[in-house]
């Protein structure tokens, strides 16, 4: 099967399941190939109005699905694959975007012959910019080649084995957010030193952008690059110090670890 033939349903129109459908229509896959369900479809009416099929119904839209999205809360799990298991047939991919949910478990729920697998997106999806780590033990090697070209459309795609599925949530998923919170710090430092707050936001932004690429481009290392950039005696050198002394990688690791050892300790 091409991507262009695929008819997705994405079942949870939430921040992410949206999100996702956004990306697809950016990425050029065709609205009619799309349905998304939520309980309150007005929320949804920017995607119906460009062609996308919204309704509250999970099983029709499930119906005719070549691969079902899951985007709902990981509490609401059993609720509503137990809700479509009667509608799915054997050889139907079943992609949960849930944290926390494996794929033994969605197995105990779903009929033989559904294959499930689990895809951790970022909210970058849709600006196709996300980083998505997927997860499909029981995906043939087409079934695999077919859902990475579809999520390569949303930004870039690495294919893990599932045990590393819950730190994949934290340094993609939740990674985002720990990002943000950088550029935050980083435009509030800006405004101390002199800029507007819209001025810092642009340099701070970009600023990050650039490093990111220069990381994604030329794959070294990131102290190879701030040894570009750090003098002897220099300010940056004396910037990056006092972060350290103030335990800047340190507590971002031990964030990275809390976050981590809530996902298990949550299982």
């Amino acid at each position: 099967m091409e991507i262009k033939d695929l008819k997705i349903a994405i079942v949870g129109g939430g921040n992410l399941g949206r999100s996702v459908a956004d990306g697809f229509l950016k990425a050029g896959i065709a609205a009619p190939q799309l349905t998304v369900t939520r309980r309150r479809v007005q929320l949804l009416d920017d995607l119906a109005e460009k062609g996308v099929r919204i309704i509250k119904d999970n099983n029709a839209a499930v119906a005719q699905a070549d691969l079902i999205i899951i985007a709902v809360k990981p509490y609401q799990a059993v609720e509503v694959i137990s809700e479509i298991k009667s509608t799915l047939k054997a050889g139907q991919l079943v992609a949960s975007l849930m944290t926390g949910i494996s794929i033994a478990q969605m197995k105990e729920l779903l009929p033989n012959g559904v294959i499930p697998l689990r895809v951790m997106p970022n909210t970058a999806v849709a600006l196709q910019e996300s980083m998505t780590l997927i997860a499909a033990p029981d995906c043939s090697p087409q079934e695999i080649a077919l859902v990475q070209e579809l999520f390569e459309y949303l930004g870039k795609v690495i294919i893990i084995n599932e045990e590393l599925m819950a730190a994949a949530t934290v340094l993609g998923a939740c990674g985002i957010a720990f990002a943000l919170r950088f550029i935050r710090a980083a435009i509030q430092g800006g405004v101390e030193i002199g800029f507007g707050a819209d001025v810092a936001q642009q340099i701070v932004a970009q600023t990050v952008k650039g490093a990111s690429e220069l990381i994604l481009q030329t794959g070294h290392h990131p102290e190879q690059e701030i040894d570009k950039v750090t003098t002897p005696k220099g300010i940056t050198i004396s910037g990056l110090n006092e972060m350290e002394h103030q335990g800047f990688s340190s507590s971002l690791i031990r964030g990275l670890l809390v976050s981590y050892n809530k996902i298990n300790n949550s299982k």
